[in-house]
């Protein structure tokens, strides 16, 4: 049970309030040779009024992030719970959703090191100082013009690549991360264990490595965005919604949402009922 126009990764995982229309967000497509180590860049620009904030609440995938602005550059480690940034003033980012394989071979490291946190780029990944270079240089003359958006997404895509191709074990967690994400039928862990043949140590040994939380929390995620999607059609009742993400009452389904993102399902919803 989906609404009629599905949300891309970005939308569906952004907990957008419809009446914040501090920003726009930009979307790119990585190149394909870039397949299995990018999924796709967001790029957002902004304006808020003097004396304004504008809280952004996102439910991440479980992925790392490429994040360049005029005054930070980062690479995000997976954020267990809420990440949320806080819009002021004017400004841009350029950021890019890698894939599950990606974030140890950008930074040589098990990607549990990472998770709730973030490092400078230039810390975390070789050539992250001259990228940040190439992204302001790019971005900071118009930010909302469409060629400087692309040259500043060519100059990603040249440090990512320079990590091709990705190792077996890589592709296989894309693949175990890409069915936990994609089929609803994935309810449990063993579900993934049986899928890909791998004992449940294995299972867990793999995504703690590459990033950095357990299959549990994969299936988790994915039921929340989910929910995030389906709240914001107002034919759909909460009741209805945790039946066909497989909860076994709304109660329980109540709880994960409210705990997550700090808001009951009905409170996430009326955001949108409301408006309509």
């Amino acid at each position: 049970m989906k609404p009629d126009s599905p949300l891309d990764d970005v939308g569906r995982a952004h907990l957008v309030d419809p009446d914040d229309h501090s920003f726009t967000i930009a979307r790119r497509t990585p190149a394909r040779d870039l397949t299995d180590l990018a999924r796709r860049f967001w790029i957002p620009v902004w304006s808020v009024p003097a004396g304004l904030e504008a809280p952004q609440h996102v439910l991440q995938y479980p992925v790392c992030l490429i994040v360049v602005a005029a005054h930070y550059a980062r690479f995000y480690g997976v954020a267990s719970g809420l990440s949320t940034t806080t819009l002021v003033g004017s400004g841009w980012g350029v950021g890019l959703m890698l894939q599950p394989a990606a974030g140890h071979l950008l930074t040589g490291r098990p990607v549990s090191d990472l998770t709730d946190r973030f490092e400078d780029l230039g810390d975390a990944v070789p050539g992250g100082e001259s990228l940040t270079r190439a992204v302001r240089a790019a971005m900071a003359p118009a930010p909302h013009d469409p060629a400087a958006q692309e040259t500043a997404a060519h100059a990603v895509e040249d440090l990512v690549r320079t990590h091709l191709p990705v190792d077996a074990e890589g592709l296989l967690v894309n693949r175990v991360v890409a069915r936990a994400e994609g089929d609803p039928g994935i309810t449990r862990v063993a579900h993934l264990c049986e899928a890909y043949d791998l004992s449940e140590r294995s299972l867990q040994r793999l995504t703690r490595r590459r990033v950095g939380l357990t299959p549990k929390w994969l299936i988790q995620r994915r039921r929340l965005q989910e929910a995030s999607e389906q709240l914001r059609d107002p034919e759909l009742s909460a009741t209805a919604i945790a039946a066909d993400l497989g909860y076994a009452d709304q109660a329980h389904f109540t709880r994960d949402f409210r705990r997550v993102t700090g808001l009951t399902p009905g409170a996430f919803a009326a955001r949108f009922r409301a408006r309509g």
